[in-house]
């Protein structure tokens, strides 16, 4: 056999032995191998240190995922199940919405109360306040009309108005979805109580910082008659007044600003204030009352509030001689409040003063007025209201006790002696169901006054 075939031979025999035994060593250690990486993982997952590691972080993961799914799901359900309602400080309807809460909701179901005090110094030095308790910063929850809402008012410390100078407010109602009609309802039945209030009554606005807002409750109108002038003073005024209103557009076709201007002066208790009060009733108008001493007011601040002053609304400057008397060398000498006179003109009759205004100012002392101040375009009608005549003397007794005789001899014993309106009503009223008491002590009345 020659080398080759032996060669072939060789290739075409089956594998040897020694090559099965190859095999069966790479198979045991490959199976050694697995059992020892089984015994290792076998032994590492029986330690109790690495169970317990893995049982930890489990329960972990899955309170925290249990925690995040029901934070998710509460703010899916109030998404789907409730409505809110903010309403702002600033907004008109955020104080409509208390004081209607106030009345609406029982006592028992307002645990948190806040008190709102108006104060107002008169010029006489008097005080006037008014308390007022409305819910306060807090958590209520009440039922209306069988729909149970939650109404959060939430004062922010950090946040200032800086116009006012208080805390920023909201007030948030929360009720069902479905019961989301709610809200209009209560803020019209808000907006009717507030109105309703004001029906027939005349309402009196002080200014807050930039705004006006209501002073007190709003007060019964007064009856024109009731105020008694010296003759065809109380006509001239009103005729005037009546003239002037409903008439923009004639204003508008010549031009002329539509404005009226008056000024009352005369001595203290004269009837001025009363007069504008029984004006305002007769024309079914609201009186806004602006004292130029007041601290802090400013130009601007002053000129702001004149210009948005409420609808059917009196502008009234009381004692503007308190404020301004006749310039000296220059605009804020002399004066006592911070506003200028030339800040005062601008804001009375410059490009930015206000259209459809009626206002009136009132003076002790006109003469202490500077000229350009009550010059015809800025006062259009002056009146002189004094010592009461013997006219206003009588009708005043006639109107209180009804007896022409006695209100004949009342004025003969008071002939020719200086007395104010304001004196003889305070003798009217101590007297009130005392006529001839009240002729016979009129020298009383008298000497109280020297």
């Amino acid at each position: 056999m020659t080398l080759f075939e032996t060669l072939q031979q060789q290739q075409q025999q089956p594998p040897s032995s020694t090559s099965q035994s190859d095999s069966q060593i790479l198979s045991h250690e490959a199976t050694v191998n697995k059992a020892n990486d089984s015994g290792f993982f076998a032994n590492v997952t029986s330690n109790p240190l690495f169970s317990a590691g893995f049982g930890l972080i489990g329960v972990g993961a899955g309170l925290s995922l249990l925690r995040k799914g029901t934070t998710v799901g509460s703010s899916i359900l109030r998404r789907k199940l409730l409505v809110t309602l903010e309403i702002p400080s600033k907004d008109k309807s955020y104080m409509w919405f208390l004081q209607w809460m106030s009345q609406q909701a029982p006592k028992r179901q307002v645990q948190h109360l806040a008190v709102e005090t108006s104060y107002r110094q008169h010029d006489n030095g008097s005080v006037t306040t008014k308390f007022g308790l409305v819910p306060g910063p807090g958590t209520h929850y009440f039922k209306w009309r069988k729909i149970w809402m939650k109404v959060e008012r939430q004062r922010d410390g950090k946040m200032m108005d800086l116009t006012t100078g208080s805390p920023w407010e909201t007030i948030t109602i929360t009720t069902l979805s479905r019961d989301r009609y709610v809200f209009k309802e209560l803020l019209k039945e808000a907006q009717e109580m507030a109105l309703k209030k004001q029906e027939g009554k005349t309402v009196l606005y002080t200014s807050y910082g930039p705004e006006w807002r209501p002073f007190g409750t709003p007060r019964k109108r007064r009856m024109l008659e009731s105020v008694i002038l010296d003759k065809g003073i109380k006509e001239r005024i009103v005729n005037d007044v009546k003239a002037f209103i409903g008439n923009g557009k004639w204003y508008n076709e010549r031009g002329i600003p539509y404005r009226r201007g008056y000024l009352l002066y005369g001595p203290p208790g004269s009837g001025k204030s009363s007069f504008i009060q029984a004006l305002a009733g007769e024309l079914q108008y609201n009186i806004c009352i602006l004292n130029l001493s007041e601290r802090g007011l400013t130009d601007d601040r002053l000129n702001h509030l004149l210009s948005n002053v409420p609808e059917r609304s009196i502008m009234l400057l009381e004692d503007i001689d308190a404020a301004f008397t006749k310039r000296k060398q220059t605009d804020n000498q002399g004066y006592q409040s911070m506003i200028t006179f030339s800040g005062l003109l601008n804001a009375l009759d410059g490009v930015a003063s206000a259209e459809e205004r009626i206002i009136f100012l009132t003076t002790n002392h006109a003469e202490t007025l500077d000229p350009a101040l009550i010059r015809p375009g800025r006062v259009d009608l002056k009146e002189y209201l004094g010592n009461a005549t013997e006219y206003q003397i009588k009708n005043m007794f006639m109107r209180f006790y009804d007896d022409e005789k006695l209100a004949d001899q009342f004025v003969e014993r008071l002939k020719g002696k200086p007395v104010s309106t304001a004196s003889l009503q305070g003798h009217f009223v101590y007297y009130k169901d005392r006529p001839l008491e009240a002729v016979q002590n009129t020298d009383t009345l008298f000497n109280q006054l020297l």
